[in-house]
């Protein structure tokens, strides 16, 4: 094996820059089975000794870089394959981390959790170029359960462009023009979920990564919870993972809920409301994300004057729509919406606006806190979707940012398609149910459940 993959990398290095792979494209028909398990998410800067302001400023960063190649993606030409690959998403602008064991015995490594792309990935010895990571590397020849997939496979097939040498499945992906990984495709036995609910799943198809760049935010790798067959959800089954984010600045973790425990049944009987559910939207220009039919934003109670088609995704080209995105902190709003709401906020706050710097993302920002014997009341924030509305509480959308002190609406305006960000979605229960095609919701104690 380890004659096979140095001779697989050698010829790895001297491909065209533009023969490039992406697991977005088409569909293979993986077994499905009736797996479920339960997960702790840490994350990615969680017991690293940050401050809040520390912590704050690189969760934003990390938000930023990210939706700039969310929305770059969008605008390629629908079917441009060779490009999409190369933005895809950057893989060190995840946010939560889950453990999973690879092999047999397992060897346990913890994986950014991304349900902006599909690949299942680690970095794997012999490496020739690898990038810096908490653990060893995954070791193939110490595990019996490891196979090489070959070419044939419908696995294999799921890339755009499938490489091949010697009957051995060669894949590259890139999430970004720092970041990629390539080597072997390959089955192996992995180990999901915590002590009372740990699985052991044989043949799952991953990426055995020999060239490697980019950064791993204190990870070993990539479990990809995409649409696209390649991703954990499709292989596992029941397709369907649900999740309940706490706070990025508390110190308990959050939890991640999947297959048959992923159910929204424990927190219906919430007293902050019923649960809610609207449709996925697909997005044939970018199938792997998850899009939603976004039709309405309300600040205070008024409706604000938006038209729906700001939401929308550009039946031509695939450009704009509402993606919701666990790897995004701060939620980005297609213009002119975030100029709309940014008016309704500045209206109905009763506060002087602070100055902000050009380089600042969140610019909607007030002196804080109040004068003295002065009364404030802060606008009631919603977002309307199809057959649902998301009543967000205070913490979700307005924080403190340490620096400056200002109380900051947690939005930044975006030029092209809005991006619900996990900033928004915290301390409410998320359920991706894939076989319905539905995104359900429910305030929940994340830190209790």
């Amino acid at each position: 094996m380890t004659r096979l993959a140095a001779a697989i990398l050698v010829v790895l290095l001297p491909l065209p820059p533009l023969l490039l792979l992406s697991a977005v494209g088409a569909a293979a028909a993986l077994p499905r089975g009736g797996s479920g398990f339960k997960a702790t998410l840490r994350h990615v800067d969680a017991n690293a000794g940050y401050t809040e302001a520390e912590l704050l400023a690189r969760a934003v960063s990390r938000s930023r870089a990210r939706a700039a190649t969310l929305q770059s993606l969008a605008a390629l030409a629908p079917g441009d394959a060779i490009t999409a690959a190369r933005i895809l998403v950057r893989a060190s602008d995840g946010e939560y981390l889950m453990d999973m064991g690879i092999g047999t015995p397992p060897r346990y490594y913890s994986a950014i959790l991304d349900t902006g792309s599909d690949l299942i990935w680690t970095q794997c010895a012999p490496c020739l170029l690898c990038v810096d990571q908490p653990t060893p590397y995954y070791d193939p020849a110490q595990s019996p359960t490891y196979r090489a997939i070959g070419c044939s496979s419908p696995v294999c097939n799921a890339f755009y462009y499938p490489l091949c040498f010697q009957n051995v499945c060669v894949y590259q992906y890139f999430y970004g023009d720092s970041a990629s990984t390539a080597g072997i495709l390959a089955n192996e036995t992995f180990t999901f979920g915590t002590n009372t609910t740990r699985i052991t799943v044989p043949s799952v198809s991953f990426g055995c990564g020999n060239l490697n760049a980019g950064s791993l935010a204190n990870g070993s790798g990539m479990v990809g919870f995409g649409r696209g067959s390649l991703s954990l959800v499709s292989q596992l089954g029941p397709p369907r993972f649900s999740y309940c984010l706490t706070s990025f600045l508390s110190k308990v973790p959050s939890r991640l809920y999947f297959g048959a425990y992923a159910t929204l049944n424990s927190t219906n009987a919430s007293a902050s409301g019923p649960v809610q559910s609207t449709p996925f939207v697909v997005n044939p220009a970018l199938p792997t994300m998850y899009f939603l039919n976004m039709t309405g934003i309300s600040v205070g109670g008024e409706l604000l004057p938006i038209d729906p088609a700001v939401f929308a995704i550009n039946d031509t080209d695939g450009t704009g729509g509402t993606i919701i995105d666990s790897g995004t902190t701060i939620t980005y709003i297609a213009e002119p919406a975030y100029g709309a709401v940014r008016a309704a906020f500045v209206s109905q706050i009763k506060l002087p606006l602070l100055n902000v710097t050009d380089a600042s993302v969140l610019d909607t920002c007030f002196k804080w806190p109040p004068p003295p014997r002065q009364s404030l009341t802060l606008p009631q924030l919603v977002f309307h979707f199809d057959g649902a509305d998301m009543e967000l509480p205070l913490q979700n959308y307005m924080l403190v940012e340490p620096v400056s002190g200002g109380l900051c609406l947690a939005m930044a305006t975006s030029d092209d398609g809005s991006i619900i960000g996990n900033f928004q979605h915290q301390n409410f229960h998320v359920l991706y149910d894939l076989e319905n095609s539905l995104l359900s919701f429910v305030p929940a104690p994340c830190n209790l459940i």
